[in-house]
């Protein structure tokens, strides 16, 4: 799985650091860090992070390597309310 957060839109509130606390991480008051390349047992926590994001600053891309159509094919599916940066 994929991530991109757009950190123009990105306000840090930090309901994505609450719900999936081991890919985002807020540094300081404002920054936030996180993993773009997230595991895929986070899966629920991430889908959760970015439809509870205020700001919907989250893009979530599902890469699915065993996909018909051979390796590598990629089924780009962005979480419900969020964004592309």
């Amino acid at each position: 799985m994929r991530l991109v957060v757009d950190l123009n839109r990105c306000q840090g509130y930090a309901q994505c650091a609450f719900l999936a606390p081991d890919v985002f991480a807020m540094h300081g008051d404002e920054g936030l860090l996180y993993d773009p390349q997230a595991e895929a047992a986070q899966r629920e926590r991430v889908a959760q992070a970015a439809a509870a994001c205020p700001v919907q600053a989250i893009m979530v891309d599902e890469i699915d390597l065993g996909a018909p159509g051979g390796a590598g094919a990629a089924a780009t599916a962005p979480t419900p309310g969020a964004s592309r940066a």
